[in-house]
């Protein structure tokens, strides 16, 4: 026997996981737009393994442990994921981008604590911005600046933003129903757009 859990919810979160590896390969690899696709990737993994959850039997034990795999997984795919990935997209700031990365990833850390201590059980709502969204911001705004002159210098701001809804004291509404299909869509639209340009090459 070995440990662990191997359900459906959970080995979604496995393969967001390995995604995630894949895409800190392709980043210091050099390959960023596929390393960008793997964010959006993990991000949907994320978004559909509560939902697979949700709808299987489960012991409380697997519950209790989906909720720690979950969270453990979310470090890698969404905070040391976009880090080793700002590696890239902050370098017109030099030195400053390597800070602007610290403050995410730490942010980042203190909002998935605060959420498994006081806001994993409820069930409409999140406190704070839940770092999954990292992997809806950055691709879209890394997609667009493949199109827009100059708008891959924002980066820096978008960073700093997202770390800051982190830990901001907001209500954000947990999606349900149409919003996985929305989700699901820009994802499309997102890859698509950064395949585009290489396609064209």
């Amino acid at each position: 026997m070995i440990i662990g859990e191997y359900n459906k919810s959970v080995i979604l979160t496995y393969i967001g996981a390995l995604l995630s590896l894949c895409g800190i390969i392709l980043s210091v690899s050099g390959y960023i737009p596929f390393a960008v696709i793997c964010l959006v990737l993990a991000g949907i993994c994320d978004l559909f393994d509560g939902v697979i959850a949700r709808r299987i039997e489960r012991t409380e034990s697997a519950k209790q442990f989906g909720v720690q795999i979950d969270s453990l997984v979310d470090v890698v795919s969404f905070l040391a994921f976009p880090c080793v990935l700002g590696i890239y997209l902050l370098q017109p700031l030099g030195i400053f981008g390597y800070f602007i990365l610290g403050i995410y990833l730490l942010c980042g850390i203190i909002r998935l604590a605060w959420f498994n201590v006081h806001t994993a059980g409820k069930k409409d709502h999140y406190t704070g911005l839940p770092v999954t969204y990292a992997a809806l911001v950055l691709p879209i705004i890394y997609a667009a600046a493949l199109y827009i002159i100059g708008l891959r210098f924002i980066f820096g701001v978008v960073y700093i933003v997202l770390a800051i809804l982190f830990v901001l004291n907001i209500s954000i509404k947990k999606p349900t129903g149409v919003w996985y299909i929305i989700f699901g869509v820009l994802a499309v639209l997102v890859i698509g757009a950064i395949l585009l340009p290489n396609l064209i090459i």
